[in-house]
């Protein structure tokens, strides 16, 4: 499959509408979602996968959500989280959910790719991918210093970008289990 690349605006009143739409193209084979929210809430810039996790929990999605603000999924459990999601989630699509840091133009901006990410890239880390689908917030500029920067994300930046994440996937999700009856009767829990 062709790689499908997405980037939507924190700051465009139809971003959310945008990741849904994304979020329905990614899973042509309609399989059951889960979400995989990558991050620290020991670091600002990194906490976005663990902020849209609780987001997601708040609001009682029906799907297993993986990372909070309460159990954070850093990037050095990812070679666990990895074979815990085959082992559990065999036949769904895993949606990894976590921050980078891109061009100085593109902070703002929310990518979802049809393929997984590799946590810790912003931090000099060599990790595995995870996840078939992912969303990605670009929280800071590249520099020889990324750590530092991840400190000095705005917290502005990073709570509007979770609230975009988490509107569009619980869009996703509604339009998902409309279409898909059978997995109504399904238990999803985490």
């Amino acid at each position: 499959m062709a790689e499908k690349n997405f980037s939507f605006s924190t700051f465009n009143a139809h971003a959310s509408d945008g990741i849904f739409q994304s979020l329905i193209d990614c899973n042509q084979k309609s399989k059951k979602p889960i979400f995989i929210c990558i991050g620290s809430d020991l670091v600002l810039g990194d906490s976005l996968g663990p902020l849209v996790g609780t987001f997601l929990r708040a609001r009682n999605v029906k799907s297993y959500v993986y990372g909070t603000l309460n159990y954070p999924i850093t990037a050095k459990e990812v070679d666990y989280a990895r074979t815990y999601l085959k082992q559990m989630h065999p036949d769904s699509i895993a949606v990894a959910i976590d921050a980078a840091v891109g061009n100085a133009d593109d902070v703002g901006l929310i990518r979802v790719v049809n393929k997984g990410l590799k946590p810790g890239l912003g931090v000099d880390k060599n990790l595995g991918s995870v996840g078939d689908v992912s969303i990605i917030g670009v929280v800071a500029g590249k520099s020889l210093q990324n750590y530092n920067l991840f400190n000095l994300t705005r917290l502005n930046l990073i709570y509007k970008m979770a609230e975009k994440i988490a509107d569009g996937i619980e869009k996703y999700l509604s339009y998902f289990l409309t279409n898909n009856q059978f997995l109504q009767n399904n238990t999803f829990g985490a």
